[in-house]
């Protein structure tokens, strides 16, 4: 467990403590843009490896006490699937290498007129969604530190944005919401649902289903 702890803190960690703020900042004024980011891809990669590994070998499939309202799970799920698919799969000012479309003066699309933080905000709710199902400590570690590091992005990304890109991210940001749905209900902004993308949401769709239909073969529970 305790090595589970340890992966847990250090995942959070480097995210938290340089991912986003002045640290970062500091290290691409040293080593450069490039070298920063391969080489936080690179220990992102091992300590979240070193997650996976730590989670596996102390998690015990558990059936949830609440299996009557686990068609809730699934549901929040499939919402979670759909934001960080089409997050990944859409241009965005708030995604790495998409800085160029605020130079651009180019407004919000599709999943980023709910949220400009599609993909933050769908893995957080995977994550929140798994820990009130799973309440055993092991689960709440590795899919806390996962609903920590995607909050904790959402705010980092606005504030690193707005450091580096200033007026031009300001005017992105009056007419987005890092809250889903926040910017539509105050008038800001509109959902377009052609925007969307047919073929997006299919592979979001997708990608749900085959995770469904091996989840019990994976993890030892079923969804449905």
């Amino acid at each position: 467990m305790l090595n589970l702890v340890l992966a847990a803190t250090s995942f959070a960690a480097i995210h938290l403590l340089v991912s986003g703020t002045r640290v970062r900042d500091t290290l691409v004024l040293r080593i450069g843009a490039p070298a920063y980011l391969g080489l936080f891809s690179l220990v992102s990669a091992g300590v979240l490896a070193w997650l996976i590994v730590a989670y596996a070998k102390v998690r015990v499939p558990e059936v949830t006490p609440l299996v009557e309202w686990r068609w809730i799970a699934v549901v929040c799920v499939f919402v979670a699937f759909v934001f960080a698919t089409l997050g990944l799969m859409t241009r965005s000012p708030t995604a790495v290498g998409g800085e160029t479309l605020l130079a651009d003066g180019q407004g919000p699309t599709g999943i980023h007129r709910i949220t400009r933080h599609p993909f933050l905000w769908g893995v957080a709710l995977w994550s929140v969604t798994h820990m009130v199902f799973n309440a055993g400590l092991p689960h709440l570690l590795f899919f806390g530190a996962f609903a920590v590091v995607a909050l904790a992005g959402t705010v980092s990304i606005d504030q690193k944005r707005a450091r580096i890109h200033g007026d031009s991210w300001q005017r992105y940001a009056a007419v987005t919401s890092s809250v889903p749905f926040l910017a539509v209900a105050q008038g800001r902004n509109k959902i377009a649902l052609g925007e969307l993308g047919v073929v997006k949401l299919l592979v979001a769709a997708g990608l749900f289903a085959l995770v469904a239909a091996l989840h019990a073969r994976m993890f030892g529970v079923a969804p449905f």
